[in-house]
């Protein structure tokens, strides 16, 4: 029976060195494997990134549905800090509608808890020549709650506006960078 463990404590300890062999083969095939993937970094030279960052002219939003036009505000900032400001290669035109509607809802008929839902279109277009380069809708909600006082329900309802307006910016600045823009136009 000792010849049996000293046997199969052997083999754990060959089976634990070809297991650490696996490890370091799998290991490297998928580092090389990411390599050869054809990830390219979205900011490098001559990507997406580096050819939109300065160079978008972004218009605020003129179709709002909003009781003000600081979610339209929150919108452009964001994109402008994730583009750049002030370009003239590209115009982004925005359009930006929300709604409110009560989620939880007591016996007394009393509303606890709000969602905000939105819904930004917009359109990337070349200034050289009216080309749309690229264009779509975004979507998305967020909630605040309504049971605290009058100042803590309305710090709430800004926050989850100024947060949906940073989620649908972030969506528009992910669908524009993984975009395929075309060539630049020759100026001849």
């Amino acid at each position: 029976m000792a010849a049996r463990q000293r046997k199969s404590s052997w083999c754990r300890v060959v089976s634990s060195m070809s297991l650490l062999n696996r490890r370091n083969t799998l290991l490297a095939a998928c580092a090389f494997g990411a390599f050869g993937c054809g990830f390219t970094p979205v900011y490098a030279p001559g990507q997406n990134g580096a050819a939109l960052y300065g160079e978008v002219a972004i218009v605020a939003p003129q179709d709002i549905s909003t009781r003000d036009t600081v979610a339209a505000y929150e919108l452009v900032r964001t994109l402008e800090e994730r583009l750049g400001r002030g370009g003239s290669t590209y115009h982004l035109d925005l359009t930006l509608s929300q709604r409110r509607e009560g989620q939880a809802i007591t016996a007394e008929n009393e509303i606890t808890r709000f969602s905000i839902e939105a819904t930004a279109g917009y359109t990337l277009t070349r200034s050289s020549d009216g080309m749309v380069v690229s264009s779509g809708t975004v979507r998305n909600f967020t909630g605040y709650s309504a049971t605290g006082s009058t100042v803590e329900t309305l710090a709430g309802e800004r926050d989850a506006e100024r947060r949906l307006m940073v989620i649908l910016a972030d969506q528009i600045n992910i669908r524009l960078l993984s975009s395929d823009l075309p060539p630049r136009a020759s100026a001849e």
